[in-house]
Formats: structure tokens, sequence, C-alpha cells
């Protein structure tokens, strides 16, 4: 079971429909082309189009997965009492004095450039179940960091 938020779960759905109404329909029709051009065993446009359709089909039944066993985060009801998926945390790295503000999200909705980082990351699982005023140390890929928790919101 999977949990993403109302907007990630139509971004998703989106996506597939795009992806069956647009792009299968057009990979059919260069399977279709290159088959004409004659001789299989020596045509690289139908050896590409074959390859791009599996691709395709992929991606579309992991959509489809995805989609039947996402269960939909109920945003009301988030606690900010403690850190938890959906958050936005506000913490002080305690050896620079930097602080950083961060959104939890399903792995699906990670995007750092908005701030957004995956429940999955380092940080963030060091980060869940922690209060206010908490410090907490992560281990993260350059070595040992310690934060404080100075904000939980919405």
């Amino acid at each position: 079971m999977k949990y993403i938020t109302e907007g990630g779960l139509k971004k998703l759905k989106d996506e597939l429909h795009q992806l069956e109404t647009y792009e299968r329909p057009s990979i059919s029709r260069q399977i279709a082309e290159a088959r004409d051009k004659g001789d299989l065993s020596e045509n690289a446009e139908y050896d590409a189009a074959k390859e791009a359709q599996g691709l395709l089909e992929m991606r579309i039944a992991k959509l489809k997965d995805t989609i039947a066993n996402s269960r939909i985060i109920d945003e009301s009801r988030i606690d900010t009492s403690k850190v938890q998926l959906l958050n936005k945390v506000k913490i002080k790295n305690l050896k620079n004095k930097a602080t950083m503000t961060y959104t939890l999200v399903p792995e699906s909705e990670a995007n750092l450039k908005e701030g957004k980082i995956s429940i999955s990351t380092p940080i963030a699982k060091g980060l869940l179940g922690k209060k206010v005023g908490d410090q907490v140390e992560i281990q993260v890929p350059s070595g040992m960091m310690t934060f404080e928790v100075i904000e939980i919101s919405i």
C-alpha cells in the first residue's frame, strides 16, 4: 500500500490517460509503418518501435498498479505535534547553523526544487516522530549530521 495525496493521484491518472490515449496509438502506427516497409529481420525502425512499445506497456502497467494500490491521505487530519508524512518541517543544522524547510511526501511526489523530500530519505526517516525542540543525529552520505526541529506545520 502506498500513500499519496489527492494531487499526486490526479497527476498519475493524467499521465496514464496520456500514455493510453496518445502514446500507445502513436507507437502502434510506427510499428505498422515499419511493418509495411517489408523484411522485418533487418528493419531497425520496426525493432525500435517494438522496444518503445514494450517500455510504454511496462510504464502503463506500473502506473495502473500504483494507482490501484494507493491510498489517499486525508490532509485535513494531519497532526503537527510530531513530524509525519505531509508535514512541513523547519530544521537547523547545528554544525553550520543553516536552516532548511522540507515537506515530507510520498516517494512519487518528491521534488527537491520544491522542497519536497521523499519519506524514504535518510533525513525524512530520521525526523519522523520527532517534536519541536528535539535534536536528531542523521547519517547522510557525507557523514553524521545533527539537526534540531525548529517548526512543524502543514
